[in-house]
């Protein structure tokens, strides 16, 4: 089984700034869209959120990119293209895998840091040049902005179950207190070499940190039919549903 750390939402370079917490509850805004869409920031009711957020740098009524696209019912629709779905292919990631989306929030004036913010246990891969017509039509009506107009020639969706978080919940925090938001406090089951894209050993760091790296969308790590990884993401995924 493969876990897959997935960087998402706003920041300082896409969209401006943190996502907020609102009343104790993560809200990842969505980025701009730098493509199709057919969903606006009001559409979603975060167009507030997001001219705070990015300090009048965009209105609610711009196109964004929405992605992670949770639905009612406890499903999610994920799309990746590109080099980052290069990577995923290439590290098998596919049904029975799960991905752990994170981002940078504000909490008020404190602060920003990186914390969980929701989950995708991955029940089908949805290759979007092979969906026959039906299947590609029903997820254009659902305004999947990777069904709309695939990027390139690997569009995938990564369909499954999927919440968001109910509760800002510490268990949830990646970034260590009074450190940097990329300064994790990494689960003790995660060692060196075991996460793509954090290969180099300066980034593991003593007393339980990690380094965490300022590029890429997707880190991989292959857990196989280890217990401890498997205890945390249950963990994780129970923090996420009833906090």
């Amino acid at each position: 089984m493969k876990i897959v750390f997935s960087r998402k939402g706003f920041d300082s370079a896409a969209g401006g700034g943190p996502s907020p917490i609102v009343d104790d509850r993560p809200v990842s805004l969505p980025i701009p869209s730098t493509g199709a869409s057919g969903t606006t920031w009001d559409d979603l009711g975060l167009g507030e959120l997001v001219a705070q957020a990015s300090r009048g740098r965009h209105a609610g009524s711009g196109d964004c990119h929405h992605d992670p696209m949770f639905l009612t019912g406890g499903t999610c629709l994920f799309g990746q293209c590109g080099a980052a779905q290069t990577h995923l292919a290439n590290r098998g990631v596919g049904v029975g895998d799960t991905f752990v989306f994170f981002g940078l929030f504000r909490d008020g004036r404190a602060p920003p840091h990186h914390r969980i913010f929701g989950y995708l246990a991955v029940e089908e891969v949805l290759v979007v040049a092979d969906l026959p017509d039906a299947r590609r039509e029903a997820l254009v009506r659902q305004r999947h902005p990777h069904a709309i107009a695939p990027q390139a020639a690997n569009d995938t969706i990564y369909a499954g179950r999927g919440r968001t978080a109910v509760c800002a919940s510490p268990a949830l925090r990646l970034t260590a207190h009074g450190e940097k938001p990329s300064t994790w406090r990494r689960p003790d089951w995660l060692k060196p070499g075991e996460l793509s894209y954090h290969d180099d050993p300066a980034r593991w760091l003593s007393g339980g940190r990690l380094r965490a790296a300022s590029r890429g969308q997707e880190f991989v790590t292959d857990v196989g039919r280890r217990a401890p990884p498997r205890r945390w993401l249950e963990q994780v995924i129970e923090t996420i549903e009833r906090g």
